[in-house]
């Protein structure tokens, strides 16, 4: 802009607003840049007494191409999609479907037994059952008592 100080609508120019207006402007070009934010895959999880099921939106991607890991009460889910290979003679158009490498890790609300996780891929869903470990399980006590 050739006069900042007059700015949009009448505003005067603020140099915090441009940096912020910059830093916008960066981010929106790195995440143009790089596949997939941070939010990818979409996921659900839920909890119970015995058990922490991940499910996560992966549709499209080889379940040959995902790692699973589990270490100190976090989910680590990593994974790639490859691109889309254009036959000869073709030009892409349009791709809005990411491609590339992706992480996302999740911390559990409680320790799991990693040996007993169970892993399944149906229609683009990757479901994962972590089950929850003996020693974590909540237990009832039993109070000793010398009245009758």
């Amino acid at each position: 802009m050739f006069w900042p100080e007059f700015g949009r609508y009448g505003r005067v120019w603020s140099p915090w607003r441009e940096m912020e207006r910059l830093q916008q402007d960066v981010n929106r070009l790195l995440l143009r840049e790089t596949p997939y934010a941070s939010t990818f895959p979409a996921v659900n999880i839920w909890a119970s007494d015995q058990d922490v099921i991940v499910e996560a939106e992966l549709p499209g991607i080889d379940p040959g191409n995902l790692d699973i890991t589990v270490a100190e009460n976090v989910l680590r889910l990593t994974g790639s999609r490859k691109p889309d290979a254009l036959k000869p003679g073709e030009v892409s158009h349009r791709q809005e479907r990411a491609r590339g490498e992706f992480t996302r890790s999740f911390r559990l609300p409680y320790a799991v037994d990693s040996g007993k996780v169970d892993a399944s891929y149906e229609r683009g869903i990757l479901t994962v059952r972590l089950p929850r470990a003996e020693a974590d399980k909540p237990r009832k006590i039993e109070i000793r008592s010398q009245q009758r």
